[in-house]
């Protein structure tokens, strides 16, 4: 847990400050992490409308509830 933010932002500036960009080392490792990604089967993504039907009939549940049930939830 960071205690002293200042002080941990302070210390990422000047950190930040120090470090070069090197294009070369930052695309060889955002393709590694993408070989990795499609390795462990997390790329490439499922159809994001899939599960659409899904969550708009939990969002009509939910926001269907009154607020004063939402009230006598919250007391107990």
């Amino acid at each position: 847990m960071i205690r002293n933010y200042t002080r941990w932002q302070n210390f990422e500036n000047k950190l930040r400050k120090k470090q070069k960009v090197n294009i070369k080392e930052n695309f060889a490792l955002m393709d590694a992490m993408y070989k990795e990604a499609v390795a462990l089967k997390i790329l490439p993504l499922k159809d994001l409308l899939e599960d659409l039907a899904v969550k708009i009939k939990f969002a009509k549940a939910v926001n269907s509830v009154p607020a004063a049930a939402h009230k006598i939830r919250q007391r107990a």
